[in-house]
């Protein structure tokens, strides 16, 4: 990466090696970085990420919205109900691919 990069994660924590990333950020060999996730959630208080001053952490929680709740328990019976009929599931998490 060029030494004016600036890397975002919103994906999934352990795409990026952390430790790494640390160095790099404190090495100046990158510019900074953008975390919405991280190898361990939550981020631990006395993670380095918290005290470098090119990192800009976001909490990963997009889905906290005034009606989220009402969602998760919509899509909670859409699904218990898909189960009971021997339907197939909706958003199905597999494993092996990660996600």
């Amino acid at each position: 990466m060029k030494s004016t990069a600036i890397i975002i994660n919103v994906g999934r924590g352990p795409v990026i090696d952390e430790a790494s990333l640390i160095r790099a950020l404190e090495q100046k060999r990158i510019r900074g970085a953008a975390l919405d996730v991280f190898e361990q959630e939550p981020l631990p208080s006395d993670h380095p990420f918290w005290k470098l001053p090119n990192v800009l952490l976001s909490p990963h929680c997009a889905d906290h919205t005034s009606d989220w709740l009402h969602w998760a328990v919509e899509f909670f019976v859409t699904n218990f109900r898909r189960f009971a009929a021997g339907e197939p599931l909706l958003n199905v998490v597999d494993k092996r691919a990660g996600y």
